[in-house]
């Protein structure tokens, strides 16, 4: 155990006296946790919450619909954050997720305060947490938050709101107007509903619907979170704990995934005899080696190992990977494949050199690591293909329609190399129009961050089998 009242405190200058009980589950996180935790529980925490960002992120990026992404962020928040209600929660340990809650963002605050590109992100998406949260609380918790909180704006009264009946309506068509409840605020405090033309403004006042409170809500909590990661930000340098600098400097990098050190769950066996049958499973990354390898009957050592640790992780044995990659360099004698090439192909399966057992690359790695340069195989299409080759290659594959084409490529310029990838699985995998079959009720599928993941995916899918 070891305490983190100077790490989770410092970045407000001042250490309140902080009660434990969490009356809300919607919270400002105004006031820094003050108590001890396990190094364990600082890292389990911060990634946790980090999956439930990322998976916002993700879908907030992918053309799905409301219910769907709602489902989605549900389905992942009970995995990883969950946090009930007081009056949904009885037999649930609301204590505990509230304090999960509460600490995570913390850690998490300090992590994304560092740089400015760090500190959007997490404004970002934490901000589209709260919103979630808040739309899913029942009103008299919603409205006892609020007045915890003192965010109490002023109503327009029944006489002013019959004076502007026809102002009004024109701006909010949407909504019941006779049991609708305005507020008066100043302009700048809603650019969203401004953006959106969705306020009546006259003389620097909006005129925000209570239907649109959340967006007055989310503003303070986006106030509240920027001047926070500022202080965090300069008090960050005097963290020197050696045991929670690495987590923090580096979390935004992590992998959350599964490792697939012991192969696939899903193909029954894969043999150098079978590869070949399995392409189709691949993602672009690895149909593009596999295209290469058979093409050049060679690849470079970065494409070798890429390729070779994605076959490791789907099931392909040593002695299969071994024949495999001996029958695929046909150009050259036994004597150089087994000097030059062999002892590189056991060195991945742990049985050479200091023995490591290697694990598949993940996305990340394959995007961030070893950059390809001019006449490199490795690396990933999403992310170092050029526009036009990419295009080609994924018309190749399967994407056909001009709109799907589009789609993937507003995702890559938008630097979402993984929700392109998803989306490419979506479309070649005909899932999309599965879901529109099902009216909405199919739940959006994981942003897909290792390529053996697509694999398993794909094959799950197909019920994929080979004896």
């Amino acid at each position: 155990m070891f305490s983190h009242r100077r790490t989770l405190a410092s970045e407000t200058g001042e250490v309140k006296n902080h009660n434990q009980k969490y009356p809300y589950r919607l919270n400002f996180y105004n006031i820094p946790p003050i108590e001890e935790i396990t190094t364990e529980e600082f890292e389990t925490f911060s990634l946790d919450r980090l999956q439930v960002l990322k998976a916002i992120e993700s879908a907030s990026l992918r053309t799905k619909t409301e219910l769907q992404v709602a489902d989605h962020i549900r389905d992942v928040s009970n995995q990883y954050l969950p946090l009930h209600s007081t009056e949904g929660g009885k037999g649930y340990p609301l204590e505990q997720e509230r304090r999960k809650d509460h600490i995570s963002h913390f850690i998490l605050r300090l992590a994304y305060c560092r740089t400015d590109e760090l500190r959007k992100w997490f404004i970002k998406y934490e901000c589209a947490l709260f919103r979630i949260r808040f739309i899913e609380e029942n009103k008299e918790e919603r409205q006892a938050f609020l007045n915890n909180e003192r965010l109490n704006w002023k109503d327009l009264t029944q006489n002013e709101k019959e004076s502007m009946r026809n102002e009004l309506s024109l701006a909010n068509p949407h909504i019941k107007f006779d049991d609708e409840t305005f507020f008066i605020v100043n302009f700048e405090q809603v650019p969203d509903l401004v953006s959106r033309r969705a306020v009546y403004i006259k003389a620097g006042k909006a005129y925000v619907p209570i239907s649109e409170q959340v967006t007055l809500v989310v503003g303070e909590f986006r106030k509240k979170l920027y001047t926070a990661l500022d202080l965090a930000s300069r008090a960050f340098p005097s963290i020197d704990d050696e045991r929670i600098l690495p987590l923090l400097n580096n979390i935004n990098q992590q992998y959350l995934g599964k490792t697939y050190m012991n192969g696939n769950n899903v193909v029954d066996k894969v043999t150098a005899d079978n590869v070949d049958q399995l392409v189709g499973h691949f993602p672009l990354c690895m149909q593009h080696l596999h295209r290469k390898l058979r093409e050049l009957h060679h690849l470079k050592h970065f494409a070798r190992m890429q390729y070779n640790l994605f076959l490791k992780g789907i099931g392909l044995t040593v002695e299969e990977a071994l024949i495999f990659w001996r029958k695929s360099f046909s150009t050259i004698t036994d004597e150089k494949f087994q000097k030059d090439y062999a002892y590189n192909i056991r060195h991945n399966y742990g049985m050479e050199g200091k023995r490591q057992d290697y694990l598949p690359l993940n996305c990340h790695s394959i995007i961030t690591n070893k950059q390809p340069g001019p006449g490199d195989q490795h690396g990933c299409p999403f992310k170092h293909f050029s526009e036009d080759n990419l295009r080609a290659f994924m018309a190749q594959t399967g994407v056909r329609k001009d709109e799907n084409l589009k789609e993937i490529l507003d995702l890559v310029r938008g630097k979402h190399y993984q929700v392109a990838c998803t989306k490419y699985f979506e479309i070649t995998k005909c899932l999309e129009d599965s879901i529109s079959r099902d009216s909405g009720e199919r739940h959006l599928m994981e942003t897909i961050t290792h390529p053996n993941s697509y694999f398993e995916q794909s094959a799950l899918q197909l019920d994929l089998s080979l004896k």
